[in-house]
């Protein structure tokens, strides 16, 4: 992912302190169903990474065998796929047998752009159905769904948002993605699409990202947190801010959080299992889970012995 990215020599500079919670994530946490324990995921955005090939991926494993290899480390992926093609029923549900194998994977599946980028949400019924008639082949697996709207997508365009959103059917969670500064830097923006999220019960993806702090907005419309961590290859600052996430997803978790999904990339995806194995170590010891972490072929380059 290259959304957000800074030289290295910059990273020093940035602020990566978490803001406070803000009144409306408070007022949403303090008011949710707290009768179900906290359900936590972790995971990456591909499972086709030939950089994992002998590091948890098997020396030798074929492209056709990286999904069965991936729901062997995770629990969940970010869906990226569904982005560039609409599948069939017929795909998915033979990635949906692949992941049986492990009970709690959930697939999250990212919108079409045919709809967030190129229709731009408008006259997009059609392609709307065809996404959701193929994405219900995951059953069980099938975890909240992720609506990315387009960098050029802007306060202005509101009345769209509400109205594609008001239409979507309400079974399945929906998070979505705003990108557009605008969004953030206006007060009245920022307060009518967020509003807009809490009536509908749609929740809002928070995105960490080094050049783009105002994307880590920390407003939960919904009890559920999405988060997209944006790491930069290991760098010292990544563990640093992977430790405040899981202190405050576990004041969330005080607080009445009731899930959290948290995708990890990085500008070398390459470095992806490392990191998500830190979180999960570091959430497991914190929220005292029993997550499974990603199994490295040589221990002794991943994270902990």
């Amino acid at each position: 992912m290259e959304f957000g990215r800074v030289p290295d020599n910059e990273l020093p500079l940035v602020d990566f302190t978490l803001s406070p919670d803000p009144a409306f994530t408070q007022d949403t946490l303090q008011s949710a169903d707290k009768s179900q324990p906290l359900q936590v995921h972790v995971g990456c955005a591909k499972w086709g990474r030939k950089e994992w090939v002998g590091k948890i991926y098997p020396p030798k494993t074929k492209d056709a065998n990286f999904l069965d290899e991936y729901v062997k480390h995770f629990n969940c992926i970010e869906l990226n796929a569904t982005f560039y093609q609409t599948y069939g029923p017929d795909t998915i549900g033979k990635w949906k047998q692949k992941a049986d194998a492990n009970p709690a994977f959930k697939f999250c599946p990212k919108f079409s752009q045919s709809i967030s980028h190129i229709r731009r949400l408008k006259n997009a019924e059609e392609i709307t159905t065809s996404y959701y008639e193929g994405i219900m082949a995951f059953g069980d697996k099938l975890g909240p769904l992720f609506l990315q709207l387009s960098d050029n997508f802007t306060p202005k365009n509101l009345p769209e948002l509400t109205a594609y959103l008001e239409q979507l059917p309400t079974d399945v969670p929906v998070f979505v993605e705003l990108r557009h500064k605008d969004w953030f830097a206006v007060p009245e923006s920022r307060d009518a699409v967020f509003s807009l999220f809490k009536r509908l019960n749609i929740g809002s993806i928070i995105t960490d990202a080094s050049g783009r702090r105002d994307c880590l907005h920390m407003l939960l419309p919904t009890p559920h947190a999405f988060i997209r961590f944006v790491g930069n290859s290991l760098h010292p600052t990544d563990y640093a801010r992977c430790d405040e996430w899981v202190e405050r997803i576990a004041d969330w978790k005080k607080q009445g959080l009731r899930s959290v999904w948290f995708f990890m990339h990085q500008h070398d995806e390459r470095y992806s299992p490392e990191l998500c194995d830190y979180v999960i170590e570091k959430l497991n010891g914190k929220l005292d889970l029993n997550i499974h972490r990603p199994q490295f072929i040589d221990r002794d380059k991943g994270l902990f012995g």
